[in-house]
């Protein structure tokens, strides 16, 4: 049942290194996700972005895509 455990032990430094570099990446556009849609007076996607936990996916569609369009209007004002 263990045979290829050591296989899976060796590797073990790569899986966390992927892990903490995907938490610092997921960290790091929430932030800024969060930040914009502070500023956008934008309460459900702050919620939103704020409560779930997608790896960076949900933060980064914000970001490029809601975020920005409504910076483009705020600006205009």
């Amino acid at each position: 049942m263990f045979e290829n455990m050591s296989g899976f032990i060796g590797m073990l430094p790569w899986i966390i290194g992927i892990i903490i570099i995907v938490t610092i990446f997921d960290l790091v556009l929430k932030g800024m996700a969060l930040w914009r849609a502070g500023n956008n007076k934008q309460l459900g996607w702050f919620i939103i972005l704020f409560v779930l936990n997608t790896a960076g996916i949900l933060p980064l569609i914000y970001l490029l895509f809601v975020g920005k369009k409504e910076s483009k209007k705020k600006s205009k004002k």
